[in-house]
């Protein structure tokens, strides 16, 4: 489907029905079973379902690991709402797309050149579609600057196997420097550098973790490995982190340093992927954030999204087998990264992670919340988030939550305090220096 048809069925979509019941493709790829909204999935029916469940969702009705799904869970499926790409965004797709072109690596990964802004593979085709797509997951929009501050801080929480939950709570500035396409911005800015992207995020409780910070850089060139730099509140001082340790977890947490980034964090030249093939997929996109302290709103021990607040879909999805290349595949910490991107704003909505026997590790639901942008509208990349990452091989879970305990999430471009707009202090690594001076 050439773009121009693509983007013309989108907004029909959009602005003409505004919502639509799922249907199951068969074998053939012709329409077969459908959801219909106000199904309610549970323990008793699931298995009527299951063709709309990622392998790592089945696993958690199976029972077949300690993290399960509790007996009274409940998945309210809601009708499929599609929210246009921002203008801005699709107009860059539209100029400059043909400008992209894919480049074979001698290490027998591949980049691109030529990239500006908007989706660089429109109309993802043979050879290498599975790469393709996940350049477009690389590339999906997001606002150019989007802040969690003390008084709306995100949380991240951890659980055990004996049920002991902690949480943290974090301010967050993640910054676009480069390919912007939102109204009133540059496409680059001017002290951008070769950076293309930064995220920052610094604890402000418990006492004994605060102002343990880190600050991620992601360059222009793909080939080059992020930059991770982490402040040491007890010592004082940043720390460097090496650019190719991407398996160390952060303190506490489940999450690798390539599972960050709303999903996916990897140096993608340094990635095959493998196109699977499309399916639809029930998601939780459209949704009202929940109040109150985790573990409220959750169904627990499991601490899967709780009606009324949580709101599932059904999506059309790209599967993935990411995996890294065979020549730097030592030491890494993932056999492969089995990844659910939504097939109209790519992102990742459910990922499998397996060890480097092939074995089901971690189990990740990525629920990105429908945001609006000022001067933008209504978008599934806001910034918005709540993740679920269940260890299964060692019986923990980590829970991320980019909303404060009241349900309100960040503050973006224009709406973001003035003294959070400051590229020095949250995009640079002498800023990590100013911590506690």
């Amino acid at each position: 489907m050439k773009f121009a048809t693509r983007l013309a069925l989108t907004i029909v979509l959009a602005a003409g029905l505004g919502t639509r019941t799922a249907s199951a493709a068969g074998p053939d790829g012709a329409p077969g079973n459908i959801i219909p909204p106000g199904t309610k999935i549970t323990m008793q029916n699931w298995q009527q379902y299951k063709e709309f469940m990622p392998d790592g969702m089945v696993a958690l009705f199976q029972g077949t690991y300690f993290w399960k799904m509790p007996p009274d869970v409940e998945i309210d499926v809601v009708p499929t709402i599609i929210h246009p790409l921002p203008k801005g965004y699709l107009d860059a797709t539209e100029k400059y797309a043909s400008q992209v072109k894919l480049v074979e690596l001698p290490d027998g990964g591949l980049t691109i050149s030529g990239y500006s802004a908007g989706i660089p593979f429109p109309n993802p085709e043979e050879p290498h579609k599975g790469w393709k797509i996940l350049a477009n997951l690389w590339y999906r929009y997001v606002p150019r600057l989007a802040v969690w501050t003390t008084e709306n801080a995100g949380s991240d929480c951890y659980q055990d196997s004996y049920g002991n939950v902690s949480c943290d709570h974090e301010i967050f500035v993640d910054r676009m420097l480069k390919h912007v396409t939102d109204p009133g911005a540059p496409m680059v800015d001017p002290v951008a550098g070769d950076r293309s992207e930064t995220r920052y995020g610094m604890v402000i409780d418990p006492e004994q973790k605060k102002y343990t910070a880190f600050l991620s850089i992601y360059y222009d060139d793909l080939t080059r490995l992020p930059g991770s730099y982490g402040f040491s509140p007890a010592q004082r001082r940043v720390v460097q982190n090496s650019p190719a340790a991407r398996c160390n977890p952060s303190a506490g947490a489940d999450f690798t340093s390539d599972d960050y980034r709303y999903g996916f964090a990897g140096n993608i030249p340094t990635f095959s992927a493998e196109f699977l093939g499309t399916r639809k997929m029930i998601a939780m996109l459209d949704y009202d954030a929940p109040t109150g302290v985790f573990p409220a709103n959750f169904f627990m021990p499991l601490g899967f999204p709780k009606p009324p607040w949580a709101k599932w879909e059904v999506r059309d999805v790209d599967v993935l087998d990411v995996r890294k290349l065979p020549a730097l595949s030592g030491g890494y910490c993932y056999g492969k990264r089995v990844m659910y991107v939504d097939g109209q704003f790519y992102a990742p909505l459910w990922e499998d992670l397996y060890d480097k026997d092939m074995k089901l590790w971690k189990i990740m639901n990525l629920s990105p919340q429908a945001t609006e942008v000022p001067g933008v509208g209504i978008v599934n990349n806001g910034g918005m988030i709540i993740e679920q990452l269940w260890d299964i091989q060692n019986n923990h879970a980590t829970y991320d939550s980019a909303f404060d305990d009241h349900g309100h999430g960040a503050y973006i471009n224009e709406q973001v305090p003035k003294a959070y707009d400051d590229i020095n202090k949250y995009s640079t690594v002498s800023g990590l220096s100013t911590i506690v001076r």
